[in-house]
């Protein structure tokens, strides 16, 4: 979706004309329960056409797929006897065992979910994506860099304090 209904809000090289109830109501069309249920919540800003030029390659292919295929055999590792596919599929139980963070890093989640006011099921999601982001990273545990990273990707959650 559009960060407004013209497009532009935020842009860099476009002016918003956008007022901030168009915007409001331009955003109340997903509901909270609707965007609790997304996992990530990714802003893609426009690329400037110097980065769509650009002669230095980006990864590979082949690199980024070999990393989700490694992370992928570790969850099919840790799940392996049960009906859990994948770190998306974890039920409370294997969330508590799974997605362990020490006292700073929970002091952090807790914070940021006070902070945007957080649904249980935003906060059991972001320890989801971290999790992920720890194995497609080869990480045995949860870091706060991994953390830090899934919050990020809650962005709607974030425009709530706008």
């Amino acid at each position: 979706m559009n960060p407004c209904p013209c497009g532009y809000l935020g842009h860099g090289r476009r002016e918003c004309r956008c007022g901030p109830s168009q915007i409001q109501r331009y955003r109340a069309r997903l509901s909270g329960p609707l965007l609790d249920r997304l996992d990530l919540h990714v802003e893609a800003p426009p690329l400037l056409l110097a980065d769509l030029r650009a002669t230095e390659p980006g990864e590979c292919s082949a690199a980024i797929s070999a990393r989700i295929e490694a992370a992928r055999n570790r969850q099919r590792a840790r799940y392996a006897g049960t009906s859990t596919a994948h770190n998306a599929a974890m039920n409370q139980a294997q969330l508590r065992r799974h997605c362990v963070v020490d006292a700073a890093m929970g002091a952090l989640l807790q914070r940021a979910a006070e902070q945007v006011q957080l649904s249980a099921r935003s906060y059991d999601r972001i320890l989801r994506v971290a999790r992920t982001i720890a194995d497609l990273a080869g990480a045995v545990e949860i870091s706060g860099h991994h953390l830090l990273e899934a919050i990020q990707y809650r962005s709607f959650d974030r425009d709530r304090l706008r």
